[in-house]
């Protein structure tokens, strides 16, 4: 049999998402002992020091479903966000609730429109679902609201704003947002994929959830991935009009976010200082690593976020692969359509140290 030819066309016209490497991968590889990754936007502080205490007594459960209503954490979540709790949708993380929405709202002949080098999982769930993606171009490294707005037209269902985006780091203002949100059409949703939320300091950025109540076509998507340190756990969730919230707990899966993941996103939430010393940690990370690069006669694209985007000048694979000889792990972005470019991920201090020098050895042998 052929399963190419089975296959859905919208599939066939896809690549594999590429993750960061795994450390394991590089000592395999390498046979090093001493790696550095900062490829993930991952929290070099971890979660909080609670968990370990609370999950283990989780594990004489462990054969028992987990709350497919995520009951708990939809009310706490409730409390702390001030949304009521039929406006959220919990999903294996938040790639999971932006699959989600791709598959209630899209079919071959719809479009959604997104920035060009934004989150590739965007172009990823539209097109597997046979729907046509369109791309603007950015200005600056920015998302261009505008011309956003321009290529919206009857068929186009869904817009993603990354805000900051992944991997730029750049951000969209509050009173461009507003504007925009004013202007579009109330049959296109806008999903705001507010990822990095938690170290965004700047005064202009906008809080999504505060824009809900005066659009409901707007969609704010959050993960437990970053600040909250349990990536290895998969928790995300989006808060939106509850119809749309109604229509994604209808396709999605039964017990879609694991018991664990519900009891450590509940421990991460009463434990707002450790998210701030995470917070903190990365503020001055990103403050050392722009001051680094910047020595090392590298253009940063200004971020928000808990990582650096740099421009080498040069094709970037070549000092990708050299940082990995020297047990660094960084993330090359050309799948993003910026191959001159490296992301690095704040690390602890230790960690952009050893970055840096690892980079000014291999810029300057």
């Amino acid at each position: 049999m052929d399963f190419f030819k089975s296959a859905n066309t919208g599939v066939l016209n896809l690549a594999p998402y590429q993750p960061g490497k795994p450390v394991e991968e590089l000592e395999r590889e390498l046979g090093l002992t001493q790696i550095v990754k900062l490829a993930s936007n991952e929290n070099p502080l971890g979660p909080t020091p609670q968990l370990q205490v609370h999950l283990g007594k989780m594990l004489k459960d462990c054969a028992r479903y987990p709350d497919g209503s995520a009951f708990q954490l939809k009310q706490k979540l409730s409390e702390q966000l001030g949304v009521a709790t039929d406006c959220l949708t919990v999903g294996n993380g938040s790639n999971d609730v932006l699959e989600l929405l791709a598959r209630v709202f899209l079919k071959p002949g719809h479009n959604t429109v997104v920035s060009q080098h934004a989150f590739v999982v965007y172009g990823l769930v539209t097109l597997s679902l046979g729907a046509t993606l369109k791309e603007v171009p950015c200005v600056d490294y920015q998302q261009d609201l505008d011309a956003t707005l321009a290529m919206i037209d009857d068929q186009t269902r869904i817009v993603f704003i990354a805000n900051p985006n992944n991997p730029t780091g750049t951000w969209v203002r509050r009173d461009a947002l507003e504007s925009f949100l004013k202007a579009v059409p109330s049959t296109t949703l806008v999903v705001l994929d507010e990822a990095y939320v938690e170290y965004v300091d700047d005064p202009e950025y906008p809080n999504g959830l505060a824009l809900l109540d005066h659009y409901s076509n707007l969609v704010v998507t959050r993960t437990f991935s970053k600040a909250y340190g349990l990536a290895a756990l998969r928790l995300g969730y989006a808060v939106s009009h509850p119809d749309v919230a109604d229509l994604m707990n209808r396709i999605r899966q039964p017990f879609n976010v694991n018991s664990m993941a519900l009891a450590a996103g509940l421990i991460a939430l009463d434990d707002s200082g450790h998210v701030a010393r995470g917070v903190g940690v990365n503020r001055q990370g990103l403050q050392d690593l722009n001051a680094g690069l910047a020595d090392l006669s590298l253009s940063v694209i200004p971020s928000v976020g808990n990582f650096v985007c740099f421009d080498l000048g040069q094709d970037a694979l070549p000092i990708y692969q050299a940082l990995l000889m020297q047990g660094v792990i960084v993330r090359p972005i050309g799948v993003y359509g910026l191959p001159q470019h490296l992301r690095v991920s704040i690390g602890t201090p230790e960690e952009n140290r050893i970055f840096l020098e690892a980079l000014g050895r291999v810029l300057i042998p």
